[in-house]
């Protein structure tokens, strides 16, 4: 039988366990960063990019 899964929750408790992690990290003096390479104007790759920086975001990056 298929079961049924909420994706948007799933992601959001993974960037809430993120968010956890990347606050300790930086209390012990850790810098934390994602670098984003981006080649060319694809509308698509630009939303993916945009996406990114709004997690990063959330999560404290």
């Amino acid at each position: 039988m298929a079961q049924l899964i909420d994706g948007k929750q799933i992601s959001k408790e993974i960037k809430d366990e993120l968010k956890t992690e990347v606050q300790k990290l930086k209390s012990e003096g850790k810098n934390v960063c994602l670098a984003v390479v981006q080649v060319g104007d694809d509308p698509a790759s630009t939303v993916y990019v945009n996406n990114k920086k709004k997690s990063c975001a959330y999560i404290g990056i």
